[in-house]
């Protein structure tokens, strides 16, 4: 029998790329899910339950917390954007920093098994400045995260999850999905020059990451990088879809300007190897055959 049978997990952001992913596996593992987004899709397809709740809102993630009562939290739920605007800084505050804090301090006191935050590969290391008001947000909340566990003993982890692709993915902005359905529409993804260095990591590999992370409290105080082992470039990552989708479109580099503070992302995934026995199982190419495979049945 799994060790999720009938297990109370909470994911929120269950309508996002990871957390749609995530709800499917642990109902397929037997949990008993609560899925929570402000606008819970009109159907459902895998036996959870869903919860219309903004965790912006102080009272309302209490008010959460005490009707689930959940065993196990999964919070996936924020604002992810890569802009640099002045008006990104308020939002990107309260929906990835304000939320955060608001569901720790809802289970400060209540006996839940482990919790689970999605951080971020963008967040600032060694001292460096955060590159987007979206990086330094996130940095933020594991700091809050770290401290809800020295102090109150919430048994809180955070996987810093790399660029994460897939079949499924909502925002069609991202790289993958838009280098992929542009050449499939045989059209040429207008790119920046590439030479940035990007982790990548597959959907499924994150969701296994997240389930060992749930499951015991082995996790718990621990910031963990879910990522691969080498970062590959922009570039050789649209030439490899190019290669995958086949026919004439090619993708055009320098065509638009690089973000500022864009770096090279890099992930230290000894620590997830030592704490959770996780490794990345999709090499980059089969995960994009299977990604590439996902858009063009429904093209």
């Amino acid at each position: 029998m799994s060790a999720w049978q009938g297990m109370r997990a909470l994911v929120t952001g269950a309508t996002g790329f990871i957390g749609s992913h995530l709800v499917r596996r642990l109902s397929g593992l037997g949990a008993r899910v609560h899925a929570v987004s402000r606008r819970p899709p009109a159907t459902t397809g895998h036996g959870e339950r869903w919860h219309a709740s903004d965790l912006r809102d102080v009272a309302a993630t209490a008010a959460l917390v005490a009707a689930v009562r959940p065993e196990v939290i999964f919070h996936l739920a924020g604002e992810v954007t890569g802009a640099r605007e002045p008006e990104t800084v308020a939002p990107t505050l309260a929906g990835n920093l304000g939320a955060a804090v608001n569901l720790l301090t809802a289970v400060a006191a209540a006996p839940v098994r482990s919790v689970v935050l999605a951080g971020s590969v963008e967040e600032p290391r060694d001292g460096q400045v955060p590159g987007s008001p979206y990086a330094a947000a996130k940095a933020a909340a594991t700091g809050y995260a770290r401290m809800f566990h020295a102090l109150w003993q919430v048994p809180v982890s955070v996987l810093r999850v790399a660029m994460v692709y897939g079949p499924g993915d909502p925002n069609a902005a991202r790289l993958v999905p838009y280098v992929t359905t542009s050449l499939l529409n045989g059209e040429p993804p207008r790119l920046t020059s590439g030479a940035r260095l990007v982790t990548w990591v597959y959907v499924e590999d994150v969701v296994d990451a997240f389930v060992l992370a749930g499951a015991g409290g082995e996790a718990a105080g621990h910031v963990l990088d879910i990522g691969t082992p080498e970062p590959v470039s922009v570039r050789d990552t649209a030439e490899l879809l190019a290669r995958i989708v086949g026919g004439a479109a090619r993708p055009e580099f320098g065509a638009v300007a690089a973000r500022p503070l864009d770096r090279t992302q890099r992930s230290d995934i000894g620590p997830a190897q030592r704490v959770l026995g996780w490794r990345p199982a999709t090499t980059l190419e089969a995960g994009l055959r299977q990604t590439v495979a996902w858009y063009a049945k429904r093209m």
